[in-house]
């Protein structure tokens, strides 16, 4: 009988009620024998490297482990569970111990969207996905429509981003188990949340990393990586593994879309790239739920990205636009360190292009590297673009890990959060943001010896490339480096928090009242720069026969209100002639209304 809604093809599968298939591409082993619950069984070779045991008799949660010829025990690299750390014994899995409780959730359209990113260890005190389930309401309430998990994928410790994951099937253990991962996003999903998980395709981890033992081809050995040697994407049973692993997080949990992380980072030299598969894969297997994916890649591209005949997306949706919050951080705070120097010349402008256009790069030529970066993204619908203020990895890597209300101050941070909330733009918020957070997220890891000293002092180094990376840097491996990055829930309780909550709560409404519509309404907007001068930028996008209009200040003197045409939407902090430092002004006409 098969079993679950996904076959994985590596891995413990269920193929009968009272039968386990354990299967491995180990290559570069002779031999290989399964440790189920403390006893060895030799596997079978098959071709091309897999080996293959059927155990009748084993059972949900039994404990196993590969061993090599050598005696070395090593976890199974398709687990959908470990026991605990990340080098220890694998755990047998059968899907069927979860029911669904949201059988009725399909997903909610990407006009909708407001995404959340969280970190699980970090969103709570407790850092598990059962008690970050307590928070759900107080973002449902507020108007989050989506929540993007930072990556959970197994990795080596306990503490960590989660980018250096390992087994690309397991949820970290020290978040919970799968059953409470499947509780949380049943949780959500009842609170009319979709969740969307991050998910690395582009390396491995430096800790618990057995594949290069099971099977050395599983890498380039003559072309590398930031990370490492390359993955052999071209190689079948390779592809197998990094192709499978998307479609079963969202057959198997039941995730609304994934984000993938830097993609640049992932060459195929094959003549079908590995992520078209993917997106293919996932379309054709999930047609009738509102699946959204999204890719994070610095070269501002849009090839993976093409629409169908509708308009609606034919493969991945949308682009994280680090440009926004590169050109907004400049405008911001000045600072023009590492890539920030690309923003440094008319940062309003800047500023205003990515409002109005998305990408600022659009084949320009990179101050930083002196080469050409991006296309032409005008004609891209605006919910092509992904935009946020602050988030991760803009956060940690920094010395100190700062917010952005720590280095530009609460008032620019505010007109900027209204800015993003408002733009017709997919507005993306880091965890705290929606309280105006003020403890830092910085970047920790939970590694040991050797490894903990190469992570700390290539990290330290790193830094120079990096804004703010004055003073001495935190050390990773610390657990107070940790424990400072957990959000302060007190503050959201605090009479500034209700404040901030409330702005936020506002512009939600205002969002889902009047921004939503138009987006659902499919087709492009035309954005254009009405007018910059130092410190503010005013912006239109026109819908057909609606305009919307936006302009802002985060200088130092009053500029005059440029002329927008239609009723105002939103005015911060109040009605005025001119526009006040810190203050925005959003405006929506119809029809032939002028200004």
């Amino acid at each position: 009988m098969e079993c679950g809604r996904f076959q994985k093809q590596w891995g413990a599968e269920f193929i009968a009620d009272d039968t386990v298939r354990f299967r491995v591409w180990a290559e570069g082993q002779k031999t290989l024998s399964l440790r189920l619950n403390g006893a060895d069984s030799e596997m079978v070779r098959e071709a091309d490297g897999w080996f293959t045991l059927d155990v009748r008799g084993a059972a949900h949660e039994d404990e196993y482990q590969f061993v090599l010829a050598d005696g070395t025990a090593v976890p199974d690299p398709g687990a959908r569970a470990q026991k605990g750390e990340v080098s220890g014994p694998s755990l047998v899995i059968d899907p069927r111990r979860y029911p669904r409780q949201d059988a009725g959730w399909r997903g909610r359209p990407w006009a909708e969207t407001v995404i959340y990113e969280l970190h699980i260890g970090t969103f709570t005190p407790q850092g598990t996905f059962r008690s970050a389930m307590d928070k759900l309401p107080h973002l449902a309430e507020l108007g989050i429509t989506q929540l993007e998990v930072m990556p959970v994928a197994q990795f080596g410790g306990s503490r960590g981003w989660g980018y250096d994951g390992v087994l690309l099937y397991a949820p970290h253990s020290a978040y919970g188990t799968p059953g409470d991962f499947h509780a949380f996003i049943d949780a959500a999903h009842q609170l009319g949340m979709s969740v969307v998980l991050d998910i690395v395709l582009n390396h491995f981890g430096p800790e618990g990393n057995y594949l290069p033992l099971l099977s050395p081809a599983f890498f380039h050995q003559d072309r590398t990586t930031p990370w490492g040697n390359a993955i052999a994407y071209e190689t079948p049973a390779v592809r197998q593994y990094i192709t499978d692993a998307p479609l079963f997080w969202l057959s198997e949990y039941r995730l609304d879309g994934l984000r993938f992380d830097a993609i640049d980072q992932i060459h195929d030299t094959s003549g079908h790239h590995v992520l078209v598969e993917i997106a293919d894969r996932i379309r054709a297997a999930l047609p009738d739920r509102h699946i959204h994916l999204t890719t994070e890649d610095s070269r501002n591209v849009v090839f993976l990205h093409p629409r169908d005949e509708n308009g609606q997306p034919a493969r991945y949706t949308a682009e994280w636009n680090d440009d926004f919050h590169n050109a907004a951080h400049v405008f911001a705070t000045g600072e023009t360190h590492g890539y920030y120097q690309d923003f440094a010349a008319s940062p309003e402008n800047k500023f205003a292009r990515a409002l109005a256009e998305g990408f600022v790069y659009q084949g320009e030529i990179s101050p930083q590297t002196g080469e050409s970066r991006g296309v032409p993204s005008l004609d891209q619908p605006p919910e092509f673009f992904v935009d946020f203020i602050q988030n991760h990895d803009q956060t940690g890597n920094r010395a100190q890990g700062e917010r952005l209300i720590t280095l530009a101050g609460a008032e620019k941070t505010r007109v900027l959060q209204a800015a993003l909330l408002l733009s017709p733009h997919i507005p993306l918020l880091f965890m705290g943001e929606e309280y105006g957070e003020t403890r830092p997220f910085l970047f920790f890891t939970d590694f040991h010896g050797a490894l903990a000293k190469a992570v700390r002092e290539g990290r330290a180094s790193e830094f120079a490339g990096h804004a703010g990376h004055d003073g001495e840097v935190p050390d990773p491996n610390d657990p107070d480096t940790f424990r400072r990055s957990t959000l302060d829930w007190a503050s959201a309780e605090s009479e500034a928090g209700r404040e901030w909550l409330a702005f936020v709560r506002e512009l939600l409404a205002l969002r889902q009242r009047y921004i939503v519509p138009l987006l659902a309404a499919g087709g492009s907007a035309a954005g254009r720069i009405v007018q910059t001068e130092f410190g503010a930028v005013a912006v239109s996008w026109h819908f057909g026969d609606v305009t919307l209009s936006l302009a802002l200040n985060i200088g130092v003197a009053p500029v005059a209100i440029p002329a927008l045409a239609g009723n105002t939407l939103f005015h911060w902090p109040q009605a005025q002639d001119a526009l006040e430092p810190n203050s925005i002004i959003v405006r929506l006409a119809e029809g032939d209304a002028q200004p």
